[in-house]
This record gives structure tokens, C-alpha cells and sequence, in this order.
């Protein structure tokens, strides 16, 4: 990418300032990384934005020296993806972020991201979704979105994926243009593919096939999680999480019910299977289905998302599987 053309050219100018604006962009290493970092963020000071960057430490210094005291109006906040957070923590800070927008000279919040979605391809998937459900979930929001896929740092797989979940890309001459192979969330999530665990190939530590009580699986499952994970805080969020998965189950599935539980060096899976072979919306979960209100439920999937570190909807003709892995503490 040619740096001196993408500084003549426009910035990201939203065509409806009510809505988000999700561009996707390949970089080969710092210099292209600057030329599309340094426009959009100076586009968004100028027009008096709430200014943040959701990027790893040494690209937040390298913006911060070239964008010399400017950087004191730019906010650093890697919660705003998943660099240092979780799906639904993510969108919560976007949703603080663009309550703070308000306030703005522009009433927008744009945010200039660096992916990276960590080293496990089961994390690529998470991030890849993540990017996906953004374009739905923070459609209508007053907010401009830049994520910059490093290709040198990141897997092919996920640098490929940015042309399925951005509807605008930069080009070779640094401009933001429309992007034919965006793919709609809603096709897209469902389409990504579901492999099984590794530690899936091997026994259970805990199995069972008809649960006959959803009191009485619970119980099982938290013994089963108490014996595998060692810390204590941890222990509370999976059994937590996974005990609404479970109610899901039994309230929403179609009996029989059964449970497997998976342990690993490091890192621990379970999978909740009931015979219901519906399955709505591929993008529940990311947000509570009737706000943070644990009374009024539709919380499973969330707490889920929020306690796990990968959660797979596995429909089949012969039933409904939810499974839950996560990295040990």
C-alpha cells in the first residue's frame, strides 16, 4: 500500500450518520498499518469524535509517537475487542464507549482496532463471529469502525476472513470503498466450520445420557468441573454458565438430556445435548436476550459466552448440542 496516496485521499466519511461504519483492512507491517491509522484517527479528532484504539501495546506506542500531542485525545481501551476481552464484554464497553460519545462535539465514537485474535484456531472462530455480529448488533449505532489485519502476524485464514465480515475495505490506494464479498452475519456465522475438540477423541471424566432432573445434573456437572479446574473463581463462572445451559435444556430442548465432560492438560470441555432440533438466531448470545435482568432469563448463552472461552452451537438432525471449552487457569 502506497502511504503518500492514502494520506491525499478521503477519510472515512459515513454516508448516514446514525450508522456504524465497519471497515476492514490488510496491512503488511508498520508503515502500511500508519497509512490508514493516521488518516482515520485524525479525521475523528478533527471532527471532534470520542477517539479510542483497541490495539496491542506496541501498536498503541507507535501511534501514540506519531500522532505526537495529539495522542493525549486518544483514548486506549483493547476491551473494546477481543485483544482483552470476551464477545459480550466487548460490546458492553463499545455500549459505555458510545454512551461517553454522546458528549462528543460529533456525538461518535470511532475506533481504530489491530485484530488479533489469539493463537488457537478455536479463538480465531470467536474473533471471526465477533467481527460478524458487530455489523448487527451495532448497526444503527453513531459509531466508525477501522480493523487492521497484520498479515504478517496473523494466520492466513483469519486475514482472508476480513473481506466476509467488514462491508467496507481499504484498497491497494489507501481509499474506503465498498466490499462485494461481505457476506450478511446471519449466512456467515453459521457457516464457519465446527471442529471437534482434540480431547473430544478421548474418554469423558464425566458422562451422562438421560439426566432424569435438571437439579440433579447440576449437581454432577459441578462436581465434575470441581475435580478438573483448580481455581476456585473459576470453578463458580463455568458451573454457573453451564448450569444455564443446561436449564436451556431442559426447559427449551426436547428430552433426553445428556451431558459429556471433557478434561485436558489444559483446558477443560462440555458438551449439553437434548434431542430439540431448532435452533433460532446463530447471533444470540452476544448480547442478553432481555437485558442484564437474570430474573426475566434469556441470559444462558451470554453467561456462556461471557464465562467460556469458545461456545459452538452444534444443531444436527438428531438433536441440539451446545459445547463449552476454556483454557484452565
Amino acid at each position: 500500500m502506497d502511504r503518500s496516496a492514502t494520506e491525499c485521499s478521503s477519510p472515512l466519511v459515513p454516508n448516514q450518520r446514525g450508522h456504524v461504519t465497519h471497515t476492514g483492512a490488510v496491512v503488511a507491517g508498520e508503515q502500511e498499518l500508519l497509512a490508514v491509522a493516521l488518516p482515520f484517527l485524525d479525521a475523528g479528532l478533527r471532527a471532534g469524535d470520542l477517539v479510542a484504539l483497541a490495539c496491542p501495546a506496541d501498536t498503541v506506542a507507535l501511534l501514540s509517537r506519531e500522532l505526537g500531542a495529539r495522542a493525549a485525545a486518544v483514548e486506549s481501551e483493547p476491551r473494546l475487542n477481543l485483544l482483552g476481552s470476551r464477545a459480550p464484554d466487548a460490546l458492553t464497553a463499545c455500549a459505555r464507549y458510545l454512551e461517553r460519545a454522546k458528549d462528543s462535539a460529533s456525538g461518535r465514537l470511532r475506533v481504530f482496532s489491530e485484530v488479533d485474535f489469539g493463537p488457537d484456531p478455536a479463538d480465531w472462530r470467536e474473533g471471526q463471529r465477533f467481527d460478524a455480529v458487530t455489523n448487527r448488533l451495532l448497526g444503527d449505532e453513531p459509531m466508525d469502525i477501522v480493523c487492521v489485519y497484520d498479515s504478517r502476524r496473523l494466520d492466513p485464514s483469519v486475514v482472508d476472513s476480513v473481506r466476509a465480515t467488514h462491508p467496507t475495505l481499504v484498497d491497494e490506494r489507501g481509499r474506503f470503498v465498498p466490499n462485494p464479498a461481505f457476506q450478511d452475519p446471519g449466512t456467515y456465522v453459521p457457516s464457519l466450520p465446527l471442529p471437534r475438540e482434540p480431547v473430544e477423541d478421548g474418554d469423558p471424566v464425566f458422562a451422562v445420557d438421560d439426566a432424569r432432573t435438571l437439579a440433579g445434573l447440576r449437581h454432577q456437572l459441578g462436581a465434575a468441573i470441581a475435580g478438573i479446574v483448580p481455581d476456585r473463581e473459576q470453578q463458580e463462572d463455568l458451573h454457573l454458565a453451564v448450569s444455564e445451559i443446561a436449564a436451556n435444556a431442559f426447559r427449551h430442548g426436547t428430552r433426553p438430556v445428556s451431558a459429556r465432560v471433557w478434561a485436558g492438560s489444559d483446558r477443560i470441555v462440555c458438551v449439553i445435548s437434548d434431542r430439540g432440533t431448532s435452533y433460532g438466531d446463530p447471533l444470540s448470545g452476544f448480547v442478553p436476550a432481555h437485558g442484564l435482568d437474570l430474573s426475566r432469563g434469556g441470559m444462558g448463552l451470554w453467561l456462556a459466552r461471557k464465562l467460556w472461552d469458545h461456545v459452538d452451537v452444534l444443531p444436527s438432525p438428531a438433536g441440539l448440542s451446545v459445547r463449552l471449552s476454556t483454557r484452565l487457569r
